[in-house]
C-alpha cells in the first residue's frame, strides 16, 4: 500500500519538495507503509530531484496532529510544498486544511489510504488526489474462509508473509487499488462500496403529490 501511495505520488510530482507523514510511531503498519513508500521516492532523493523537507510521525494517526505539521512545514518553507505523502485518509484531511487555510487546497497532490466516505467527497472536489482502497468485504470474507479452514486443521493457501517486529508472519495478502478521479465511480460507487449520492453530495428530493 506504501509502494502505492509512493509510486502515484512520484509520478504526479517527479520533482520539487515533499512533506512525508507516517502514521502513529507505536503502530508497526506505520513503518511498513513509510517503508513502501520511501521504497519508490527514495531513488527520485537521491538523484536529488525530490527533496524531503519534513519526514514526520503523526501521533496516534490524529488529524490535528497532520494538521499542525503541515502547517509548520508551509511555515518552514514559504508555503513552497509540492507534494505530501500523507499516510491515510484521516491524515490526508488534517493536511487538507492547513492547505485550504493558505488556499494551497487541490493545488498540490495529496495521498490517502482506506477509502474513507470523507476521502471520496474530496477526491471527486479536486483536494485529496487518491486514496488506497483495501475492499473490507473481501478482506471479511477471506478471513472467515482461512478462519474455517484452520478449525478444520487444514492449511489455508498463503502468498505472502507480514513483519510483526519480531517475526515474519505467513500471510493471505489482498491486492489494494489506487483510486482518483479517473475510477473512483468503477472503483468504489459501482461496485455498490460507497453511495453515490453522498459521494457526491447530491440529494434526493420528493416530489408531494
Amino acid at each position: 500500500m506504501g509502494e502505492i501511495q509512493g509510486r502515484y505520488l512520484t509520478s504526479k510530482v517527479p520533482k520539487g519538495t515533499y512533506v512525508v507523514l507516517s502514521g502513529a510511531p507505536t503502530d508497526n503498519n506505520s513503518k511498513m507503509f513509510r517503508g513502501g513508500a520511501m521504497k519508490m521516492i527514495q531513488p527520485f532523493v537521491d538523484r536529488k530531484e525530490i527533496k524531503i523537507v519534513m519526514d514526520q510521525a503523526v501521533k496516534d494517526w490524529q488529524p490535528a496532529e497532520a494538521m499542525k505539521l503541515m502547517e509548520n512545514a508551509l511555515t518552514a518553507n514559504s508555503n513552497n510544498i509540492d507534494g505530501v505523502l500523507a499516510p491515510n485518509d484521516g491524515t490526508a484531511g488534517g493536511v487538507i486544511q492547513a492547505l485550504a487555510q493558505q488556499k494551497l487546497a487541490g493545488k498540490i497532490p495529496v495521498t490517502g489510504q482506506d477509502a474513507e466516505m470523507a476521502a471520496a467527497k474530496r477526491i471527486v472536489e479536486g483536494t485529496q488526489t487518491m486514496t488506497v482502497f483495501k475492499d473490507t468485504r473481501e478482506l471479511a470474507k477471506k478471513a472467515i474462509e482461512v478462519a474455517i479452514l484452520l478449525a478444520e486443521g487444514k492449511s489455508p493457501a498463503i502468498n505472502g508473509k507480514v513483519f510483526n517486529g519480531k517475526s515474519d508472519i505467513p500471510a493471505l495478502l489482498l491486492t489494494p487499488v489506487a483510486v482518483d478521479r479517473s475510477n473512483i465511480d468503477q472503483v468504489l460507487i459501482e461496485s455498490g462500496y460507497l453511495n453515490r449520492d453522498e459521494v457526491y453530495q447530491q440529494k434526493r428530493t420528493s416530489v408531494k403529490r
